[in-house]
Protein backbone atom coordinates (compact mmCIF):
# COMPACT_ATOMS: atom_id res chain seq x y z
CA UNK A 1 0.00 0.00 0.00
CA UNK A 2 1.62 3.29 -0.99
CA UNK A 3 1.14 6.36 1.52
CA UNK A 4 0.89 10.08 1.18
CA UNK A 5 2.89 11.97 3.23
CA UNK A 6 1.69 15.82 3.11
CA UNK A 7 3.40 19.09 3.39
CA UNK A 8 4.94 18.07 6.75
CA UNK A 9 5.93 14.63 6.18
CA UNK A 10 7.75 14.89 2.93
CA UNK A 11 9.68 18.47 4.18
CA UNK A 12 10.42 15.80 7.36
CA UNK A 13 12.04 13.16 5.04
CA UNK A 14 13.51 15.74 2.84
CA UNK A 15 15.94 17.05 5.67
CA UNK A 16 16.19 13.56 7.41
CA UNK A 17 17.83 12.31 3.68
CA UNK A 18 20.09 15.66 3.60
CA UNK A 19 21.36 15.14 7.20
CA UNK A 20 21.91 10.91 6.74
CA UNK A 21 23.21 11.22 3.69
CA UNK A 22 26.02 14.28 4.91
CA UNK A 23 28.99 11.81 3.66
CA UNK A 24 28.09 11.76 0.32
CA UNK A 25 28.50 15.55 0.23
CA UNK A 26 31.09 16.15 2.63
CA UNK A 27 32.90 13.39 2.23
CA UNK A 28 36.58 15.64 0.57
CA UNK A 29 36.61 18.07 2.88
CA UNK A 30 35.82 15.84 5.65
CA UNK A 31 38.86 14.06 4.56
CA UNK A 32 40.81 17.12 3.74
CA UNK A 33 40.40 18.29 7.09
CA UNK A 34 41.42 15.38 9.04
CA UNK A 35 44.69 15.45 6.58
CA UNK A 36 45.10 19.20 6.63
CA UNK A 37 44.15 20.15 10.10
CA UNK A 38 44.62 17.44 12.27
CA UNK A 39 47.62 16.50 11.03
CA UNK A 40 46.83 12.46 10.30
CA UNK A 41 47.27 10.48 7.34
CA UNK A 42 45.82 9.66 4.65
CA UNK A 43 44.80 6.31 5.61
CA UNK A 44 44.08 7.14 8.91
CA UNK A 45 41.75 10.18 7.96
CA UNK A 46 40.37 7.69 5.61
CA UNK A 47 39.60 5.11 8.48
CA UNK A 48 38.00 7.98 10.54
CA UNK A 49 35.06 8.00 7.70
CA UNK A 50 35.49 4.50 7.26
CA UNK A 51 34.44 4.11 11.18
CA UNK A 52 31.26 6.56 10.89
CA UNK A 53 30.28 4.44 7.99
CA UNK A 54 30.84 1.27 9.77
CA UNK A 55 28.50 2.09 12.16
CA UNK A 56 25.85 3.49 9.65
CA UNK A 57 25.76 -0.17 8.11
CA UNK A 58 25.96 -1.93 11.02
CA UNK A 59 23.09 0.28 12.26
CA UNK A 60 20.84 -0.02 9.00
CA UNK A 61 21.36 -4.02 8.53
CA UNK A 62 20.15 -4.37 12.14
CA UNK A 63 17.25 -1.62 12.26
CA UNK A 64 15.89 -2.61 8.75
CA UNK A 65 13.92 -5.31 9.26
CA UNK A 66 12.22 -3.99 12.17
CA UNK A 67 11.30 -0.96 10.28
CA UNK A 68 7.42 -1.85 10.67
CA UNK A 69 7.48 -2.25 13.96
CA UNK A 70 9.64 0.55 15.24
CA UNK A 71 8.63 3.89 16.26
CA UNK A 72 9.81 5.32 13.42
CA UNK A 73 9.82 9.39 14.32
CA UNK A 74 11.04 8.70 17.68
CA UNK A 75 13.86 6.42 15.90
CA UNK A 76 14.57 9.32 13.62
CA UNK A 77 14.43 11.63 16.07
CA UNK A 78 16.67 10.30 19.10
CA UNK A 79 18.97 9.08 16.16
CA UNK A 80 19.99 12.28 14.85
CA UNK A 81 20.15 13.87 18.06
CA UNK A 82 23.11 11.50 19.10
CA UNK A 83 24.84 12.13 16.16
CA UNK A 84 24.50 15.73 16.77
CA UNK A 85 26.06 15.58 20.03
CA UNK A 86 28.83 13.43 18.98
CA UNK A 87 30.04 15.45 16.43
CA UNK A 88 30.00 18.09 18.69
CA UNK A 89 32.01 16.03 21.19
CA UNK A 90 34.17 15.14 18.00
CA UNK A 91 35.03 19.34 17.65
CA UNK A 92 36.52 19.52 21.37
CA UNK A 93 39.57 16.83 20.69
CA UNK A 94 42.29 16.16 18.69
CA UNK A 95 42.82 12.91 20.32
CA UNK A 96 42.76 9.85 17.32
CA UNK A 97 41.17 7.01 19.65
CA UNK A 98 38.45 9.56 21.06
CA UNK A 99 37.53 10.86 17.37
CA UNK A 100 37.14 6.96 16.11
CA UNK A 101 34.99 6.04 19.25
CA UNK A 102 33.09 9.35 18.61
CA UNK A 103 32.82 8.80 14.25
CA UNK A 104 31.38 5.05 15.37
CA UNK A 105 28.91 6.25 17.55
CA UNK A 106 27.23 8.86 15.37
CA UNK A 107 27.36 6.77 12.11
CA UNK A 108 25.07 3.96 14.25
CA UNK A 109 22.67 7.25 15.54
CA UNK A 110 22.59 8.84 12.26
CA UNK A 111 21.97 5.52 10.01
CA UNK A 112 19.12 4.72 12.29
CA UNK A 113 17.38 7.49 11.61
CA UNK A 114 18.02 7.44 8.31
CA UNK A 115 16.79 3.76 8.03
CA UNK A 116 13.17 5.10 8.61
CA UNK A 117 13.28 7.73 6.27
CA UNK A 118 14.29 5.55 3.21
CA UNK A 119 11.65 3.12 4.74
CA UNK A 120 9.13 6.00 4.50
CA UNK A 121 10.31 6.71 0.50
CA UNK A 122 9.48 3.29 -0.33
CA UNK A 123 5.94 3.51 1.15
CA UNK A 124 5.01 6.29 -0.69
CA UNK A 125 3.12 6.89 -3.63
CA UNK A 126 5.88 7.27 -6.28
CA UNK A 127 9.13 6.22 -4.97
CA UNK A 128 11.03 6.87 -7.81
CA UNK A 129 9.64 10.61 -7.52
CA UNK A 130 10.18 11.22 -3.82
CA UNK A 131 13.77 10.10 -3.66
CA UNK A 132 14.70 12.39 -6.85
CA UNK A 133 13.47 15.87 -4.88
CA UNK A 134 15.16 14.59 -2.26
CA UNK A 135 18.50 14.55 -4.46
CA UNK A 136 17.44 17.61 -5.59
CA UNK A 137 17.28 18.69 -1.71
CA UNK A 138 20.80 17.47 -0.97
CA UNK A 139 22.25 19.09 -4.04
CA UNK A 140 20.73 22.62 -2.75
CA UNK A 141 22.21 21.54 0.74
CA UNK A 142 25.25 20.63 -0.97
CA UNK A 143 25.95 23.44 -2.79
CA UNK A 144 25.52 26.42 0.72
CA UNK A 145 27.56 23.81 2.15
CA UNK A 146 30.88 23.95 -0.35
CA UNK A 147 30.03 27.32 -0.66
CA UNK A 148 30.11 28.25 2.77
CA UNK A 149 31.76 25.49 4.48
CA UNK A 150 35.57 25.91 3.06
CA UNK A 151 35.60 29.41 4.08
CA UNK A 152 34.29 29.16 7.41
CA UNK A 153 37.10 26.07 8.40
CA UNK A 154 39.99 28.45 7.03
CA UNK A 155 38.92 31.49 9.40
CA UNK A 156 37.84 29.11 12.13
CA UNK A 157 39.94 26.38 11.92
CA UNK A 158 39.30 22.17 11.03
CA UNK A 159 37.22 21.67 14.70
CA UNK A 160 34.49 23.96 12.91
CA UNK A 161 33.51 21.20 10.46
CA UNK A 162 32.46 19.04 13.15
CA UNK A 163 30.38 21.79 14.68
CA UNK A 164 28.47 22.62 11.31
CA UNK A 165 27.85 18.67 11.31
CA UNK A 166 26.21 18.88 14.42
CA UNK A 167 24.06 21.72 13.49
CA UNK A 168 22.76 19.92 11.02
CA UNK A 169 22.22 16.64 13.13
CA UNK A 170 20.44 18.61 15.45
CA UNK A 171 18.27 20.38 13.13
CA UNK A 172 17.07 16.94 11.73
CA UNK A 173 16.53 15.69 15.21
CA UNK A 174 14.00 18.85 15.84
CA UNK A 175 12.12 18.47 11.92
CA UNK A 176 12.02 14.69 12.60
CA UNK A 177 10.40 14.97 16.11
CA UNK A 178 7.49 17.55 14.94
CA UNK A 179 7.06 16.36 11.71
CA UNK A 180 8.11 13.14 10.50
CA UNK A 181 4.99 10.98 8.85
CA UNK A 182 3.14 8.70 11.12
CA UNK A 183 2.31 5.76 8.95
CA UNK A 184 -0.30 2.80 10.54
CA UNK A 185 0.32 -0.60 8.85
CA UNK A 186 -2.91 -2.23 8.52
CA UNK A 187 -3.47 -5.50 8.83
CA UNK A 188 -4.99 -5.81 5.29
CA UNK A 189 -1.23 -4.48 4.16
CA UNK A 190 0.49 -7.26 5.77
CA UNK A 191 -1.87 -10.15 4.42
CA UNK A 192 -1.03 -8.59 0.76
CA UNK A 193 2.67 -8.36 1.92
CA UNK A 194 2.81 -11.89 2.90
CA UNK A 195 0.89 -13.48 -0.16
CA UNK A 196 3.26 -11.79 -2.47
CA UNK A 197 6.58 -12.11 -1.11
CA UNK A 198 8.31 -14.21 1.61
CA UNK A 199 11.41 -13.34 1.20
CA UNK A 200 13.67 -10.26 -1.15
CA UNK A 201 13.96 -11.59 -4.93
CA UNK A 202 17.13 -12.34 -5.89
CA UNK A 203 16.88 -9.79 -8.47
CA UNK A 204 16.64 -7.47 -5.69
CA UNK A 205 19.75 -8.61 -4.18
CA UNK A 206 22.03 -7.88 -7.26
CA UNK A 207 21.03 -4.69 -7.51
CA UNK A 208 22.02 -4.44 -3.71
CA UNK A 209 25.44 -5.89 -4.44
CA UNK A 210 25.49 -3.18 -7.98
CA UNK A 211 25.00 -0.45 -6.45
CA UNK A 212 27.33 -0.98 -3.40
CA UNK A 213 30.53 -1.48 -5.24
CA UNK A 214 29.01 1.89 -6.63
CA UNK A 215 29.31 3.43 -3.77
CA UNK A 216 32.76 1.80 -3.03
CA UNK A 217 33.81 3.76 -6.47
CA UNK A 218 32.11 6.59 -5.08
CA UNK A 219 33.68 7.12 -1.72
CA UNK A 220 36.87 5.69 -2.46
CA UNK A 221 37.68 8.32 -5.37
CA UNK A 222 35.39 11.44 -4.12
CA UNK A 223 37.25 11.19 -0.46
CA UNK A 224 40.73 12.40 -2.14
CA UNK A 225 38.68 14.59 -4.69
CA UNK A 226 40.14 17.93 -2.40
CA UNK A 227 44.07 15.95 -1.64
CA UNK A 228 44.85 14.87 -5.70
CA UNK A 229 43.74 18.89 -6.55
CA UNK A 230 46.30 19.81 -3.75
CA UNK A 231 48.59 17.41 -4.59
CA UNK A 232 48.40 18.64 -8.10
CA UNK A 233 49.50 22.05 -7.27
CA UNK A 234 45.83 22.88 -8.02
CA UNK A 235 44.85 26.47 -5.89
CA UNK A 236 42.73 26.67 -2.51
CA UNK A 237 40.16 28.53 -4.23
CA UNK A 238 40.38 26.75 -7.43
CA UNK A 239 39.63 23.67 -5.97
CA UNK A 240 36.48 24.78 -3.74
CA UNK A 241 35.42 26.39 -7.18
CA UNK A 242 34.93 22.99 -8.55
CA UNK A 243 33.05 21.51 -5.69
CA UNK A 244 30.72 24.67 -5.67
CA UNK A 245 29.87 23.58 -9.18
CA UNK A 246 29.90 19.67 -8.71
CA UNK A 247 27.23 20.61 -5.95
CA UNK A 248 25.13 22.59 -8.57
CA UNK A 249 25.01 19.97 -11.37
CA UNK A 250 24.22 17.31 -8.72
CA UNK A 251 21.23 19.80 -8.27
CA UNK A 252 20.60 19.22 -11.52
CA UNK A 253 21.25 15.68 -11.94
CA UNK A 254 18.51 14.79 -9.22
CA UNK A 255 16.03 16.81 -11.06
CA UNK A 256 16.59 15.06 -14.39
CA UNK A 257 16.17 11.94 -12.61
CA UNK A 258 12.55 12.70 -11.84
CA UNK A 259 12.03 14.35 -14.99
CA UNK A 260 13.03 11.65 -16.98
CA UNK A 261 11.60 8.86 -14.73
CA UNK A 262 9.37 7.50 -17.87
CA UNK A 263 11.30 8.72 -20.43
CA UNK A 264 15.26 6.92 -19.77
CA UNK A 265 14.93 2.82 -19.19
CA UNK A 266 15.73 1.60 -16.12
CA UNK A 267 18.47 -0.95 -17.86
CA UNK A 268 19.91 1.79 -19.61
CA UNK A 269 21.00 3.81 -16.69
CA UNK A 270 21.89 0.86 -15.03
CA UNK A 271 24.14 -0.01 -17.71
CA UNK A 272 25.65 3.06 -18.59
CA UNK A 273 26.40 4.37 -15.12
CA UNK A 274 29.22 2.51 -13.29
CA UNK A 275 30.84 2.88 -16.94
CA UNK A 276 30.47 6.86 -16.83
CA UNK A 277 31.66 6.06 -13.07
CA UNK A 278 35.36 4.30 -14.38
CA UNK A 279 35.92 7.06 -16.79
CA UNK A 280 35.84 9.81 -14.40
CA UNK A 281 37.13 8.31 -11.65
CA UNK A 282 40.21 7.88 -13.95
CA UNK A 283 40.52 11.08 -15.61
CA UNK A 284 40.28 12.74 -12.06
CA UNK A 285 42.83 10.83 -10.71
CA UNK A 286 45.41 10.86 -13.35
CA UNK A 287 44.84 14.57 -14.84
CA UNK A 288 48.07 16.79 -14.87
CA UNK A 289 45.55 19.83 -16.26
CA UNK A 290 43.17 21.39 -14.24
CA UNK A 291 40.49 21.70 -17.37
CA UNK A 292 40.36 17.85 -17.13
CA UNK A 293 40.76 17.61 -13.44
CA UNK A 294 37.53 20.21 -12.77
CA UNK A 295 35.45 18.21 -15.74
CA UNK A 296 35.50 15.00 -14.39
CA UNK A 297 35.55 15.86 -10.63
CA UNK A 298 32.63 18.21 -11.19
CA UNK A 299 30.47 15.72 -12.71
CA UNK A 300 31.40 12.37 -10.72
CA UNK A 301 28.76 12.46 -8.17
CA UNK A 302 25.89 13.28 -10.43
CA UNK A 303 26.49 10.33 -11.97
CA UNK A 304 25.56 8.51 -8.81
CA UNK A 305 22.65 10.29 -7.60
CA UNK A 306 21.14 9.93 -10.83
CA UNK A 307 22.02 6.14 -11.51
CA UNK A 308 20.73 5.64 -7.53
CA UNK A 309 17.69 7.15 -7.95
CA UNK A 310 16.50 4.87 -11.23
CA UNK A 311 18.19 1.94 -8.81
CA UNK A 312 15.90 2.93 -5.41
CA UNK A 313 12.26 3.63 -7.87
CA UNK A 314 13.49 -0.03 -9.30
CA UNK A 315 14.19 -2.15 -6.08
CA UNK A 316 11.14 0.07 -4.32
CA UNK A 317 9.16 -1.69 -6.85
CA UNK A 318 10.39 -5.18 -6.78
CA UNK A 319 10.57 -5.52 -2.87
CA UNK A 320 6.87 -3.92 -1.95
CA UNK A 321 7.44 -4.88 1.73
CA UNK A 322 9.94 -2.10 1.65
CA UNK A 323 12.68 -3.55 4.22
CA UNK A 324 14.88 -3.34 1.25
CA UNK A 325 14.70 0.31 1.08
CA UNK A 326 14.99 1.02 4.59
CA UNK A 327 18.04 -0.75 4.48
CA UNK A 328 19.41 2.11 1.88
CA UNK A 329 21.64 3.46 4.33
CA UNK A 330 23.43 -0.38 4.39
CA UNK A 331 23.39 -0.45 0.83
CA UNK A 332 25.39 2.63 -0.13
CA UNK A 333 27.79 3.16 3.22
CA UNK A 334 28.62 -1.02 2.96
CA UNK A 335 30.72 0.20 -0.24
CA UNK A 336 31.06 3.55 1.29
CA UNK A 337 32.40 2.24 4.53
CA UNK A 338 35.11 0.85 1.97
CA UNK A 339 36.07 3.34 0.10
CA UNK A 340 37.74 5.83 2.48
CA UNK A 341 40.61 3.92 3.73
CA UNK A 342 40.83 1.50 0.83
CA UNK A 343 41.56 4.67 -1.12
CA UNK A 344 43.81 6.06 1.55
CA UNK A 345 45.19 2.55 1.85
CA UNK A 346 45.97 2.26 -2.19
CA UNK A 347 47.23 6.01 -2.56
CA UNK A 348 49.58 5.15 0.29
CA UNK A 349 51.04 2.16 -1.95
CA UNK A 350 50.62 2.98 -5.13
CA UNK A 351 49.73 6.74 -5.36
CA UNK A 352 46.49 8.17 -7.25
CA UNK A 353 46.94 6.25 -10.18
CA UNK A 354 45.80 3.36 -8.41
CA UNK A 355 42.33 4.36 -7.37
CA UNK A 356 41.51 4.47 -11.12
CA UNK A 357 42.67 1.17 -11.53
CA UNK A 358 40.17 -0.33 -8.54
CA UNK A 359 37.69 2.12 -9.95
CA UNK A 360 37.75 0.04 -13.30
CA UNK A 361 37.72 -3.51 -11.44
CA UNK A 362 34.67 -2.67 -9.22
CA UNK A 363 33.09 -0.48 -11.69
CA UNK A 364 32.80 -4.10 -13.80
CA UNK A 365 31.33 -5.76 -11.09
CA UNK A 366 28.73 -3.73 -10.96
CA UNK A 367 28.21 -3.67 -14.04
CA UNK A 368 27.89 -7.44 -14.57
CA UNK A 369 25.33 -7.37 -11.12
CA UNK A 370 23.17 -4.89 -12.90
CA UNK A 371 22.90 -7.11 -15.95
CA UNK A 372 21.92 -9.88 -13.47
CA UNK A 373 18.90 -7.73 -12.10
CA UNK A 374 17.41 -7.71 -15.84
CA UNK A 375 18.36 -11.44 -16.62
CA UNK A 376 15.41 -12.25 -13.30
CA UNK A 377 13.44 -10.15 -15.28
CA UNK A 378 9.91 -9.46 -13.75
CA UNK A 379 6.28 -7.35 -14.45
CA UNK A 380 7.79 -5.29 -11.40
CA UNK A 381 10.79 -4.51 -13.76
CA UNK A 382 9.40 -4.27 -16.78
CA UNK A 383 6.78 -1.56 -16.07
CA UNK A 384 9.73 0.67 -14.40
CA UNK A 385 11.10 0.33 -18.05
CA UNK A 386 10.45 3.28 -20.12
CA UNK A 387 9.23 2.99 -23.31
Amino acid sequence: MSHRFGLKGNLALMVSHCAGMLDLVALPLWVGILVASYQFDSQQAGGLVTLFLIGAVCASVLIAPRFKTLNRRMVAALGFLASGVCFFAASQTNDYLQLALLHVVAGISSSAALSMAHGMFARGENPHRLFAIAGLTLGVMGFVFMGATPNITQAVGGHSLFIIFSGIMTLAALVCAVAFPSVVLGHEENVNEKSVATKIPSSVWFGIVGISLMAVTQAMTFSFMERVGNDRGFSTDSVTLVLVVMALINIVAAALAGIFQKRFSAQVVLFVGPVLQIILSNIMMNASSFVFYAASAACFVSIMIFTHTFVFGLLARLDVSGRAMAATPAMLMIGAAIGPVLGGTIIKLFDYQGIGIAAFVFGTISLVCFMRVFQHRSDAISTESAV
